[in-house]
């Protein structure tokens, strides 16, 4: 079994020229991962179990979670998120 993930970027961005892509980080250690409830049916218990293998492993973690699903998260959120970590979850329930 092939142990390589795929990363997709979930949003409806039409245009990345705006910023570029950053790579994803070699490792997790001495990190801090965002977790991000967007708010969808069954998302806290796709966070609740990515909370428990990240402390299984001994890496940080900030829970966090957007006030609707209906909407993009507040400026405010995505600022405290940037401020408080350097990797972001966003749990994604469809």
């Amino acid at each position: 079994m092939n142990n390589q993930s795929i990363l997709r970027d979930p949003t409806a961005e039409t245009s990345p020229a705006l910023r570029a892509r950053l790579e994803p980080p070699a490792s997790l250690d001495g990190l801090t991962v965002a977790l991000l409830d967007i708010g969808k049916a069954r998302g806290d218990e796709y966070v609740d179990r990515l909370q428990e293998l990240l402390t299984a492993r001994g890496i940080s973690w900030r829970r966090y979670k957007k006030p609707t699903n209906t909407r993009t998260a507040p400026v405010e959120l995505l600022q405290q998120i940037a401020r408080e970590c350097q990797v972001a979850v966003i749990a994604l329930s469809d």
